[in-house]
């Protein structure tokens, strides 16, 4: 069974940072996808934030985020990490992790959308004051 855990979100204040993580079991890094994604308060859908392939290291990010955040993962450790900085209240969300093997004969152009990854972590708030 696949599990994910994120974990290090919290309150910070605008221009401050935080590092979320994502630990997998029951699922090993390699050929697979890691995404991160958000859902903003009042908002349905989650918001695709970031992803990176494991066999090549190629990261994808939205507009929104770029330059500002920084997705990585230690393979030996199964786990994924979410680096924000310069945060800002609109950055305020639910932040999901999600996990997807990639078939080799695949990759990736772009970030994919929340219906590429079958596997979600339960979430973590991040909160960022004004």
């Amino acid at each position: 069974e696949v599990q994910l855990v994120e974990s290090g979100g919290g309150l910070v204040q605008s221009g401050g940072s935080l590092r979320l993580s994502c630990a997998a079991s029951g699922f090993d890094f390699e050929d697979v996808v890691v995404g991160w994604f958000r859902r903003a308060p009042g908002k349905g859908r989650r918001e695709a934030v970031s992803s990176l392939t494991s066999r090549d290291g190629s990261t994808f990010y939205a507009d929104s985020v770029m330059g500002r955040f920084t997705i990585s993962t230690d393979n030996a450790k199964n786990t994924a990490y979410l680096q924000m900085n310069s945060l800002k209240p609109e950055d305020t969300a639910v932040y999901y992790c999600a996990l997807q093997k990639l078939a080799r004969s695949r990759r990736l152009v772009s970030l994919p959308p929340e219906v590429f990854f079958e596997s979600w972590g339960q979430g973590t708030q991040v909160t960022v004051s004004s």
